[in-house]
């Protein structure tokens, strides 16, 4: 049902499809020599990294959970590496530019209390019982349906997601470079569908850790001197309101998270506090932190407990630092893009892009590299580009590693071939690889008719990250709940969020009844749909729960609290210890939240 709504909402820009992939206008920019080697400097690099580790990636432990020997700053940074893709470096910027600093809610409190919740609580569940993935654990608490919902839920969420990012990173290249968006999609696929079949996860992280640093890198240099340009932050806030005062950009509140919160009409996004907290804040991103598996899965690689609960907040701290390379540019680019005729350059929708070809017009999704032509020279921008294909190519493989994982334990041990030798599961995840990868250049286009790309992928995670998020808090913290209560909890959650969207969908004044307010917008009806998918599972698995047999409590011995005991760890100097180091990251948080009120 979903796949064909989403096929007919995209319907309306197939018609100019055509002229949408072909060879690009005139490009902004030529790359030097020098861009182009950094470029292929990076390609060489990354393939080198998975036929050098390819010899490392034999066993079903080492390609798809790259045999739990990684330290907690390796998983850590490959944590938040696997989320910092390019279509979050070209989507959020996107976003900051459409919505101002409220883009930043989803690096803050749509993350930080989820990273923290899972390195201090869940992670000992996840890790004590070894599984490989989360519908795994879903299978070992309620049953193998519990886990083929979950299980084709998040393989069909995956292939959408990298998608998105074949999507984002052929806008880069062909904004800035003119490429053919189809030569951008498959070259840059293919790359990473060699280092991560040869390589596995262990090729997965250390390429990601790699992008991490070249994304900071190569993105950097952008809000800087955009910065210096505007006068720092006093100064771009009084561009901004000016802007406002002449007209030149919309009535909102772009420099404030909290103040316009009091109303959905009274800020960018259309959006109510109780939408940001319970909904993003609790809903989407607890359920994307902690049930996702393409970033559950680099953390399950730690060397130990200890260091599978260190490696979230690790990873916090740098999630709250993301914003100056993300949010910043998208609000440099309100006040500092310009036309060659010297006018303020007003950005788009993806959708009137398509729908307007030949007309010059730049989409939301296109400030990020727009700014990097900007300000980026010779060598600088070849360092810029390589940041985004570095985003794209993390993306990428995380969705991808994840699809692998699941697909070859959770979809085809269980339901196709159930007692092969291991090797057997290998050579499937590896060729699982190639397939995720064929399917994810299917999904791309579906990209083109979405109005931003973050709009898009939050309505994918309302969809199936959110539902999961209930039966697995459910499962993991109740010992009453069973085997029906989760697999109908989970089923009937999903179906809630998928029928509210197709009901807004077909019928655009229901926008009351599912966001609270028809002055909500679109990423506000996200936030709600996923709270009230939540709610629904929540209810539903309590209910069946009610009227079906609970398991033995000694049958739950590493999946429920109250039912397991954790292993004991060694004292460490308070420096090492993750508890000191999650009360940092508590104060930080607020802090930041404070100062951006």
């Amino acid at each position: 049902m979903l796949a064909s709504l989403l096929a007919s909402k995209a319907a309306g820009s197939l018609g100019s499809l055509p002229a949408a992939l072909a060879l690009a206008a005139e490009p902004l920019t030529r790359l030097s020599s020098l861009d182009v080697a950094v470029i292929a400097i990076y390609f060489v690099m990354v393939i080198w990294i998975g036929f050098y580790l390819k010899g490392m990636s034999n066993t079903s432990e080492e390609f798809f959970m790259a045999g739990r020997e990684m330290t907690a700053w390796i998983a850590g940074l490959s944590f938040v590496s696997a989320n910092l893709g390019s279509l979050e470096l070209m989507g959020w910027a996107g976003s900051a530019y459409q919505y101002g600093i409220l883009a930043a809610h989803w690096y803050w409190v749509g993350a930080i209390p989820a990273m923290l919740f899972l390195g201090m609580v869940m992670m000992p569940f996840y890790y004590v019982c070894k599984t490989h993935s989360v519908p795994g654990y879903l299978k070992l608490r309620f049953g193998e349906g519990a886990r083929v919902v979950a299980a084709f839920s998040f393989a069909f969420m995956t292939v959408l997601m990298s998608g998105v990012n074949m999507f984002a990173m052929a806008e880069v290249m062909k904004v800035v470079l003119g490429w053919n968006l189809h030569f951008s999609i498959i070259v840059s696929s293919l790359a990473v569908a060699l280092y991560v079949a040869l390589g596995g996860l262990r090729s997965a992280i250390f390429n990601e850790v790699l992008q991490f640093m070249l994304i900071w890198g190569g993105a950097l240099l952008v809000p800087i001197l955009g910065l210096v340009e505007t006068g720092g932050w006093t100064g771009l806030k009084a561009r901004i309101a000016q802007d406002i005062a002449n007209g030149s950009i919309a009535p909102g509140d772009y420099t404030h998270m909290w103040r316009s919160m009091g109303h959905f009409a009274d800020n960018p996004m259309g959006v109510h506090w109780t939408g940001i907290v319970f909904g993003l804040g609790f809903a989407i991103s607890f359920g994307y932190w902690t049930t996702d598996f393409l970033v559950v899965q680099r953390v399950l690689a730690a060397n130990s407990l200890r260091s599978a609960r260190l490696a979230p907040v690790i990873g916090s701290f740098f999630k709250m630092a993301v914003p100056f390379i993300v949010i910043l540019p998208g609000l440099l680019g309100l006040v500092v893009l310009h036309n060659p005729n010297g006018s303020l350059m007003h950005l788009v929708g993806e959708n009137v892009v398509a729908a307007n070809p030949g007309a010059g017009l730049h989409s939301y999704n296109e400030v990020l590299p727009l700014m990097m032509v900007r300000y980026l020279g010779p060598g600088l921008l070849g360092l810029g580009i390589t940041a985004l294909v570095a985003g794209f190519m993390s993306g990428m493989a995380g969705n991808v590693s994840a699809f692998s994982a699941v697909w070859t334990y959770d979809i085809y041990q269980p339901l196709i071939v159930k007692n092969a030798p291991d090797e057997h599961y290998v050579a499937v995840g590896r060729w699982a690889t190639i397939l995720g990868v064929i399917v994810s250049i299917g999904t791309a286009y579906l990209v083109m008719n979405a109005k931003g790309i973050m709009d898009y992928v939050q309505a994918l995670f309302s969809f199936f990250i959110a539902p999961l998020l209930g039966a697995v808090l459910m499962g993991m913290f109740w010992k009453r709940a069973t085997r029906a209560g989760g697999f109908w909890g989970l089923l009937i959650g999903t179906l809630t969020s998928i029928g509210l969207w197709a009901w807004v969908y077909v019928d655009p004044s229901a926008l009351r009844y599912v966001a609270l307010s028809a002055d909500a917008k679109t990423m506000a009806e996200n936030m709600y749909r996923a709270l009230w998918s939540v709610i629904v599972t929540f209810i539903v698995v309590f209910v069946v729960s009610l009227f079906s047999q609970p398991r033995p409590v000694a049958e739950l011995d590493g999946l429920v609290y109250g039912a397991t005991k954790l292993p004991e760890e060694e004292p460490v100097p308070f420096y090492q210890n993750e508890w000191f180091w999650t009360a940092v990251a508590i104060v930080a948080f607020f802090a930041i939240n404070i100062y951006f009120w």
